[in-house]
């Protein structure tokens, strides 16, 4: 009996992996795809890595760093990918986006305008990190932005460059109006 439990533990899991497998090697993603992936990545990282600070100079040295990727990330989104995406994806999910954003830029500004310490600081930096991760979630599920963009993605790739070269124009712009 332990010996059939034991077969189909491992053919269940051996199908599992199979499946991931090759959803991860079959279609890579378009370039502009990949690099806003990479951000969600990053920004998540961040969120995970604040909750573990105790000094309230690496908070605030930290949440800089994410306020800065996380205006970075949204202006990208806003200036290139979501008109361009107008027509392709459906717009309810669009106008969700920007909306999202825009509550996100807000709450950024409200812990700008604080110090680490203040009432409600840690508790609006991580409200803020639950709401990136339910706006990358919608972004990248199936049938989200991403792919509903991917169907016609010839010119995602050359979008990408578009993205990697505005994103280094804005990292410079805003890190240097932080300082």
């Amino acid at each position: 009996m332990a010996q059939a439990k034991s077969t189909n533990q491992s053919r269940s899991t051996s199908t599992k992996s199979t499946t991931r497998r090759t959803r991860r090697t079959g279609r890579r993603d378009p370039l502009a795809i990949k690099l806003l992936k990479q951000d969600h990545r990053e920004v998540k990282q961040w969120f995970d890595e604040y909750e573990q600070l105790e000094d309230d100079g690496e908070k605030l040295e930290l949440f800089n760093k994410i306020a800065l990727a996380l205006k970075v990330h949204t202006s990208i989104e806003e200036e290139i990918l979501y008109p361009e995406e107008r027509g392709d994806v459906e717009d309810d999910m669009l106008d969700e986006a920007y909306v999202e954003h825009d509550g996100a830029k807000k709450l950024i500004a409200e812990i700008e305008a604080m110090e680490p310490g203040a009432e409600y600081y840690d508790a609006k930096v991580k409200v803020l990190g639950e709401y990136i991760k339910h706006h990358v979630k919608e972004e990248e599920q199936p049938g989200g932005i991403f792919a509903q963009a991917k169907k016609d993605d010839e010119y995602l790739d050359e979008m990408g460059e578009r993205l990697k070269e505005r994103k280094e124009e804005l990292m410079k712009e805003f890190g240097a109006s932080a300082h």
